[in-house]
């Protein structure tokens, strides 16, 4: 996977820098997004942001190259997948909390429309 998804000597610098700097990076961006009820599509600005400067982290800690459209699309995607999937989390809790009425959670990415309970007095 060298020369693939990571240009260092080691993946545990991809895994550091990449995954765990820049995903938690993109998750507290995309929340922030969706705590102020924003459209998912302003994420996007936020999350390439934050994917360069995973880049240039790379290339100013560890001698990465700073202008690689390879591994820019690289560290924007794994940004991008945590940055989505903390969005919909954030946006699930609030829709089903603040909405409790109207909407309940489905699982921790996603929500419905809560069935009317028929209470007939009889």
């Amino acid at each position: 996977m060298q020369g693939i998804l990571y240009e260092e000597q080691s993946a545990w610098l991809f895994l550091l820098v990449t995954v765990v700097m820049g995903g938690w990076a993109g998750w507290m961006a995309a929340r922030a997004i969706a705590r102020g009820w924003r459209p998912f599509w302003q994420c996007l600005g936020a999350l390439l942001l934050v994917a360069a400067a995973v880049r240039f982290i790379h290339f100013a800690l560890f001698s990465g190259t700073l202008v690689s459209l390879h591994y820019y699309a690289i560290d924007a995607i794994v940004v991008m997948i945590i940055g989505t999937v903390g969005f919909r989390v954030t946006r699930t809790r609030q829709m089903t909390s603040q909405y409790r009425w109207l909407y309940e959670k489905t699982s921790p990415l996603t929500w419905r429309e809560r069935t009317p309970v028929s209470g007939g007095v009889g």
